[in-house]
């Protein structure tokens, strides 16, 4: 199975190493991206059919990642958020499974940990 992943993450150079390293490491596709709240929660709400997994920053260029995961609240049980942020401190980390996260990682020590995290689903859903 392939995951269908949208990624709520506003730096393009993340974006577009992170895009392949997914489709490569994770059988996964990129079904869209946003770069603020409000366009991920509009994305995600038009094309509720459309995606296993939101990946999502904390910090947009307008708006916050909390905001989509709160929205994301309601999602289908298939499918799952996950966090992957340069700021995940203990205290957001909690937070962010407040608000619903299934995962929590950080994007400079914790990609491998994603990617497995990432893989895991996939075999799961097989």
């Amino acid at each position: 199975m392939t995951l269908r992943i949208f990624l709520v993450e506003d730096n393009k150079t993340i974006r577009d190493s992170l895009i392949p390293a997914l489709e490569d490491l994770a059988s996964a596709e990129a079904v869209g991206f946003a770069e603020s709240e409000d366009a991920a929660v509009k994305w995600l709400t038009e094309h509720s059919d459309a995606w296993h997994v939101a990946v999502i920053d904390l910090f947009l260029k307008k708006g916050s990642g909390l905001g989509v995961l709160r929205r994301c609240l309601q999602r289908q049980p298939h499918q799952r958020t996950v966090v992957l942020s340069n700021y995940a401190t203990d205290d957001m980390r909690s937070r962010c499974r407040a608000l619903g996260a299934d995962a929590v990682f950080d994007k400079s020590n914790e990609l491998e940990d994603f990617m497995d995290w990432c893989n895991g689903l996939r075999w799961r859903a097989a």
